[in-house]
Formats: C-alpha cells, structure tokens, sequence
C-alpha cells in the first residue's frame, strides 16, 4: 500500500464497503460520543468521518489529536446507520474505522479557527494566510480561479490565438502608475523596473508578424490598494490583434468574457446584449466609466429649471462658467424619511447635504411636490422636473450642482446607494457595457497645461486631422467594458504611425527627444511597417471576484498584500543587508522620523 494513501478523503462511497483503506490529511475536527472518537479528516479532495474506540490500538494516539494535526489513518470503511447519513457530503454514505494511526505533522494552538467560517481580524489572516486557505470557502475560491484561468487559456487558444510570455525585467515607462524600480548590479547608477502591463511588448510583436497574442500575464504597478485592487501586483488577460477594428476586438473578447461568466457564475443570467456607451454618457448618466447597470437609474441635467430661480445657491452657481445641475430620480423615494437618510449620507461624503423634492398626494388628492427645494422653486418648476424625470407619487430626485468633475464621484456614490436601498437594483445578474470614446487629453484646471487624460497610445480619432483642432474635443479608440460597477476590460487601437505618436505627445508638452528616450523601441519598430494592431486586458482578479461574490479582492488572491502594501506572511519590505547595498553602489537616504 501507498505510504501515505490508498485514497484521497473524497474519493470513498458505499461501494467500498469492507475495504481496508489509507487515508491522510488534516484534521478538520474531533468529537468525543462517551468514550467513542469521531475524527473529521479533510484533505484537498473532501471529508471522511472517521471512527475510533476504545478497543482500536491507535485510541490512545487518537485521543492527543486536536484541530489541524497532519495524520494517516489505516481503516476499514463501513455503511453508516439510516439515521445518521450525511446528504451534504459525497462521503455522507460511509464512515471509516480507524485500526491504525501516524501523526504527520502535529500543530500548535492555532493563531484563527479553521473550521467553519468566522470573521476573523484581517492582519491575522494575511500572517496565516497557509492556515487561512485551508478554509473551505478561501479554498474554493482558489479552486474556482484556477479553472478560471485554464477556461480563459483554453478558449483563447480554440480561437487561434498564441500564448507568449513578455519580459519582467525591463526598462521604466509611464503607463499612468509608479513604476517597482529594480536597481542593476553589472550598470550601477541604473534601474530596470517590473512591467506595469507588457503594453509595449505585446505592440511590438503585433510589428513582428505574430498576428494574435494573448498571456496571462502578471503586471506591477505602486498603487494604493482598494477593495478591488491590489496595491503591488496583478494578472490580466493580455490581448492583442493586427489588421483589426474597435468592433472586432469587441467581437473576439466578448464570448471568451461571456463564456466565463455563464460556466462559472453560479447560473446567474448573464446578458449578452452589451450597449455601447460613450464615456461622456456614462459620466453624465452614472457619474462613472464603470457604471453598474443592475441600477437602471441614469442622471439628468435638470440645469433650465434653476436658472434664475428663487433657490439662489443653485441660481448663483449656474451663472459661473462650467456649472450644471445633475437631478438623480429615486422611483419610490418619496419619503421625507428617506429624504433625509440621503442628506445624512451627502454630509458624510463632505458636502452640506443634497437638495431633494419628492412627490406625494395631497389632502384634495392631486399632485404636489414637497421639500425646500420645491418650496424655493415653485410648482410650475417641480412639475417640469417631474415630467422630465419621469416620476410619479411616491417617487423624489435629489440634486447636486457645481463643475461636474468636483460632484460626479459623490452622485455615483448616491446613484448606488438610492438603488440598493429602493431595491431597484437587481444583485442577482451580471451586466456589462462597453464605454467607448474616451477623450485623449485633459486640461489641468490651475495651470491650464493640457496632458493625457487617458492612455497615451492610443490613435486618436480622425488621426493627424483630429490633432489640428482643440485638444479638448479629441476622442481615442479606447475603451473599457464594465461589469456591475467594475472595469474589468480596457483597451484600445493602438496609434501606430510615428508621426501621429510625436503629435500627440507634443500636444502634452513632451518633445521628440523626450518621447525617443521614453519609448524608444517601440517608435523604433513603427518606422519598419507596423500593422494597424489593437488589443485589451482583462482583470483575472476581478473576474474572479465577481464570479466568487467577494467584495475584496484579497480574498480570491493566494498571498495578497495588505492594504499598507506589505507581506505580513513572508515580512516584505524588508531592509537589505549592507553587503546587498555595497554590491548594488546604494546607499539609504531615509526621511527622519
């Protein structure tokens, strides 16, 4: 027999009744029925009930076993009692006596409970992160990803793409995120820098002649962390095409995406419809690129029915240039109580409050409007909102006002907030939504210095003729797709001419030179006939994290960082040794405390 087993703790049925049999694994829990022991065994594959008396030889050693003891059991497997059959478990039929046992592995007291699925302090977690993925649920998920991304590989593979792996080691590039500098032992004074995303790579193989590559790649960016990103490393799905469209690479992604969500979204209805949405509507609409369209709620412009109106603060802010008035409609809203939860919720954001009208009957039982704001304004008004909103008794909208970019993030937060808590927001469904036209470049209010608002390499729309009017107006092929209010996708047709590339990095303020020294070899490779490429990333984390039902992204990673970007488990950062220094000509210029 195997030194170890003849069987893993799922594999055992009625069938194998009066079979001797090996088991090893760990030791989910023990219980003591007066004088009998009832051992839970559990390994990768499952749990076995095992049975140990007082007339076994292995009692004694069975009776100093505590909760996550490594053990191997010799035993005979027997039919469990009608009464005492376990429908929740492959095993449940069975249960094993145990006529021998070796301890493994033995444990200390254990630092968080592994049986069962208590909330249990975060930083002990991540420190025990071994202990904490032998939980049934963390353990799953780790499961659930890797089948994840064996679907992904094998999908991309079945439509004719070839899977290459760009470098890690390489050299510093803007990419919109700091970059982990690795200093150069053979070149002191130099660093290389972990890649952020193998964009450039995967664009110079497209000029290589590979027509469709894709990788699971890992990426590095500094961030700071929040709830869906890690703040050190990720992996996507890395993509890229030659000779293609914005709508071709729509075409090619969005079955390998829907065909993911629908094998392992637990039978949640996933919708195959997938609007396209500019990125001037989405920000309008859902105050968001990544708009969650479980909430059909959309924002409206509500800016005419304030102009010169008797409520002076919204009055005076619309005769400065830049200003509009955003109405949010809350179908069912229509409760002061409710009113008031949400200018509870505005204060805690940082604002004042948040004005609101809300509908409801009155004593002759027509029609009227309620709240300051309406009093302020006048029924004449209110009904105008009311009909352009589309609302009716019993429903309200709350507004908010100022240049868009200063409250957009707040009236998202509140679009959010007044669907899940009004119930229109169905929790049970994926739907996802590409937002397309992103502009290219932006203006920094206090200098009025114009630089990329978004990716850099993307072609602008129209090309060179697009880059001779305002800035401003310049839209990019670039576009994200969004999945119950997370990017999950982004991407892009990439600008592949050398002389669009040096205008449109000239318009951001940075010259020739500077855009050689930055991106050499990719300017490089373009003066040898590059092909029209373009391609997109996709979140393996995130993708995971839906399909999981996890609101944190740490628990569907196997030893994330925590959210001050360390390594409680393995202790990372850590301080390098003089020799380490000497070897690489650094010396530490830390800030005093």
């Amino acid at each position: 027999m195997h030194p170890y087993r003849s069987h893993t703790c799922g594999d055992l049925r009625l069938s194998d009744e009066g079979q001797t049999i090996r088991l090893s694994g760990w030791v989910h829990r023990v219980r003591d029925h007066g004088g009998v022991l009832f051992i839970d065994l559990r390994d990768h594959y499952g749990m076995t009930q095992c049975v140990v008396d007082p007339d076994s030889a292995a009692f004694g050693l069975a009776e100093t076993v505590r909760s996550e003891w490594c053990i191997r059991i010799d035993a005979t497997v027997k039919k469990r009692t009608e009464e005492t059959i376990n429908p929740d478990l492959p095993t449940g039929e069975i249960e094993v006596f145990i006529r021998d046992m070796e301890v493994l592995g033995s444990a200390k007291e254990l630092p968080l409970p592994v049986f069962g699925e208590q909330e249990y302090p975060e930083e002990v977690r991540l420190k025990y992160r071994f202990l904490d993925l032998r939980r049934e649920k963390l353990h799953n998920n780790m499961i659930l990803r890797s089948n994840v991304v064996r679907d992904i590989r094998d999908r991309m593979w079945a439509i004719g793409f070839n899977e290459f792996q760009t470098p890690i080691i390489t050299a510093s590039s803007p990419e919109g995120a700091r970059d982990f500098l690795v200093p150069s032992r053979l070149h002191p004074g130099k660093f290389y820098a972990l890649p952020q995303a193998p964009q450039q790579f995967k664009q110079l193989l497209m000029v290589s002649g590979f027509d469709k590559y894709f990788q699971i790649a890992p990426c590095f960016r500094d961030e700071d962390p929040r709830a869906d990103r890690s703040p050190t490393d990720f992996y996507q799905l890395d993509m890229e095409m030659s000779f293609v469209t914005q709508q071709e690479v729509f075409d090619t992604i969005e079955p390998v995406i829907a065909g993911v969500f629908e094998k392992f979204g637990n039978d949640r209805p996933v919708n195959r419809d997938w609007p396209q949405i500019s990125y001037k509507d989405s920000a309008l609409w859902y105050g968001t690129d990544k708009p969650d369209l479980r909430n059909p709620i959309k924002m409206q412009i509500v800016s005419e029915h304030f102009a010169g109106s008797g409520f002076a603060i919204f009055a005076n802010l619309l005769e400065q240039p830049g200003t509009e008035i955003r109405a949010i409609p809350a179908p069912k809203g229509g409760s002061r109580k409710f009113c008031d939860r949400m200018n509870k919720f505005a204060q805690g954001e940082g604002l004042p409050g948040m004005g609101y009208i809300f509908w409801r009957k009155a004593e002759d039982g027509s029609m009227e409007a309620a709240g300051p704001l309406a009093k302020n304004i006048g029924p004449e008004r209110t009904e105008a909102i009311r009909q352009q909103l589309g609302l009716e008794v019993g429903d309200a909208a709350f507004f908010l006002g100022g240049k868009p970019k200063q409250f957009q993030a707040v009236a998202a937060k509140a679009r959010v907030t007044i669907g899940e808590e009004l119930g229109h927001t169905d929790k049970e469904r994926f739907e996802f939504a590409w937002i397309v036209d992103f502009p290219i470049y932006e203006k920094d209010e206090e200098t009025g210095e114009i630089d990329f608002e978004h990716n850099p390499f993307s072609m602008p729309q129209g090309g060179m003729e697009a880059l001779e009017g305002d800035p401003l107006e310049v839209l990019g092929y670039q576009y994200d797709l969004s999945c119950n209010g997370h990017e999950l996708v982004s991407g892009a047709i990439r600008n592949h001419k050398p002389e669009i590339m040096y205008k449109a990095f000239e318009i951001a303020g940075y010259p020739n030179d500077e855009v050689n020294k930055r991106f050499g070899g990719m300017v490089n490779a373009f003066q040898y006939g590059a092909p029209p490429h373009g391609g997109c990333a996709a979140g393996i984390d995130r993708i995971v994290m839906l399909l999981a039902d996890e609101a944190n992204i740490r628990e569907v990673m196997l030893f994330p960082m925590n959210q001050k970007a360390e390594d409680l488990m393995m202790g990372a950062p850590n301080e390098p040794d003089t020799a380490q220094l000497r070897e690489l000509h650094l010396r530490l210029n830390l800030p005093e405390e």
